[in-house]
């Protein structure tokens, strides 16, 4: 309840009640239990009222568990293996202070039970120096420019105004305001390339929050069709880490048939013939000539 107070300015005695599934007299008698405490309470009269703790107040050490504080360090190391600051390893160094003498003797006595690790698997000191760059422009609020090339590798030039840096499962994006487009757009960081930090500033726009947006496959322009692939046993793991378990079916004989939604990309093609004769695309028919002609494109290509 305490933690609740700090990170809310006010909350009423009702919506204490609702969030802890008790009478709002038991609420009246906890917070005459927390001002007892020494903890500042405070109570405000009216249809606006309700308690909130003196502004100045902040939590103590002894409110966090080991578990909780190794839980935020955790989280600490994680950004700062993505971003490569030293602003996070001087932040890791902070909350580990948290950790009293014989809490780190214990800490360093056991493996690590959560590892947060935002660096995505094969990212390049090339990818992480975009991720700088974007960093380094969002925060001085200056223009970016880059060349900028989507699925179809049709490329432009883009200057923008960049908001944020997004870490979506493992790939980065930006969030920016495109001066082409005149639009705020996402663009995926392994399309960016030669990219320049411009000394012209740029006045914050009002930005549309991440939460609105439905994915857009025109951001990397990329077309969406509702695909069914078969795969032979044999290649079961690589299935089971590829797609979603709600797209995979087991057929009787051990065959996995897999439906949904799919980006028809080069990745798209590419992950299919990787698969060699350990797939087939049954539907749509028109993805299957297209595999059928690229197959026949590598044959050819080492015929001559």
């Amino acid at each position: 309840m305490t933690v609740l107070l700090l990170n809310r300015r006010r909350i009423s005695a009702k919506e204490l009640a609702d969030r802890f599934e008790v009478s709002t007299k038991t609420i009246y008698r906890d917070m005459d239990t927390l001002s007892q405490a020494g903890i500042p309470v405070f109570a405000h009269q009216g249809t606006t009222g309700g308690f909130e703790i003196m502004e100045q107040y902040t939590i103590s050490r002894q409110y966090l568990s080991l578990g909780e504080i190794s839980s935020i360090i955790a989280a600490v190391k994680g950004i700062g293996t993505a971003l490569q600051d030293a602003t996070y390893a001087s932040l890791h160094e902070k909350v580990t202070t948290l950790l009293h003498q014989s809490d780190k003797h214990q800490e360093g006595h056991r493996p690590e039970s959560l590892v947060f690790d935002l660096n995505p698997w094969g990212l390049g000191q090339a990818a992480r120096d975009k991720v700088n760059t974007f960093r380094r422009a969002i925060e001085d609020t200056k223009l970016a420019r880059f060349s900028y090339m989507n699925s179809n590798s049709s490329e432009s030039e883009r200057t923008v105004e960049p908001y944020a840096l997004i870490l979506k499962g493992n790939v980065w994006y930006l969030h920016a305001y495109c001066t082409l487009r005149r639009q705020f757009r996402v663009f995926r960081l392994s399309r960016v390339q030669q990219l320049v930090m411009l000394e012209e500033r740029f006045e914050r726009r009002a930005v549309p929050a991440m939460e609105s947006y439905t994915w857009d496959s025109e951001w990397i322009g990329r077309l969406l069709a509702r695909v069914t692939l078969l795969f032979q046993p044999q290649v079961r793991y690589r299935v089971g880490d590829s797609f979603h378990p709600d797209m995979i079916a087991t057929l009787e004989d051990g065959s996995l048939r897999v439906e949904g939604e799919m980006t028809i990309d080069e990745w798209f093609f590419g992950m299919v013939l990787s698969y060699g004769s350990q797939v087939r695309v049954e539907h749509p028919f028109h993805i299957a000539e297209e595999v059928v002609r690229r197959a026949r494109q590598i044959v050819a290509s080492y015929e001559n």
